[in-house]
């Protein structure tokens, strides 16, 4: 029986896709979990790309539909875990000593989100899973704060599965339009970076101004 591999003449071949779809011809299921682990550690790799060409793979045949979801969700939690494990290396105390001395924050900006995230670190780690940009980047504070690791794994293996499922699923049914799905995620990703860079710029533009008219209120006192 010949081997069913990839075509993807829209992509070339030092592309993502293309160094993707070698990873799932060569080690199949493995290939696209290993693909995915990378995605969680280096976050320009888009999954985006990833998760849709490893759906098409298994309307291909190349692999199982299952095996798609398991190793891709899999591979998620591994990434995850080696962040979570570089947070929890890090730790709380040298957190605090790299914000003293960034400008424009404050130690009760930190603490403020350090207690949110002890009230509400269960569904930012659930839900963070499923937002893009965040996928990676909330790994990070959970193990700077020592959530329990088999409550993060178990939290990161659901919201992965989540995700991942449906862009495999919308890959698996678009076929060969699966890079699709890349438009539309790529769009919503944008959209979340930009909101939250218009965040933080919001927020240095407050403490500039604060900034500025405390030196005038101790002058008219």
């Amino acid at each position: 029986m010949d081997r069913v591999t990839l075509a993807l003449p829209q992509e070339p071949a030092d592309g993502i896709a293309g160094w993707a779809a070698d990873l799932v011809d060569t080690m199949g299921g493995p290939g696209a979990g290993l693909a995915i682990a990378l995605e969680n550690l280096f976050p320009p790799l888009p999954s985006e790309v990833i998760l849709p060409l490893t759906g098409f793979a298994a309307g291909r045949g190349v692999i199982s539909l299952a095996s798609a979801l398991f190793w891709t969700t899999l591979g998620s939690v591994a990434g995850a875990a080696a962040l979570y494990w570089i947070g929890m290396l890090f730790g709380r105390d040298r957190m605090h000593a790299l914000w003293a001395r960034l400008p424009l924050v404050r130690t009760s900006d930190l603490e403020r989100t350090e207690a949110w995230f002890g009230r509400h670190g269960t569904k930012a780690v659930l839900l963070g899973r499923m937002v893009p940009v965040f996928r990676s980047l909330i790994s990070v504070p959970a193990g700077l704060e020592q959530m329990p690791l088999p409550v993060f794994l178990g939290l990161t293996a659901v919201g992965s599965l989540v995700w991942n499922s449906v862009l495999v699923m919308a890959g698996y049914w678009l076929g060969d339009q699966w890079d699709t799905v890349e438009t539309y995620v790529g769009l919503l990703s944008k959209a979340v970076l930009l909101l939250v860079l218009a965040a933080l710029s919001l927020c240095v533009v407050v403490r500039v101004r604060a900034g500025r008219t405390r030196p005038q209120h101790r002058r008219a006192r």
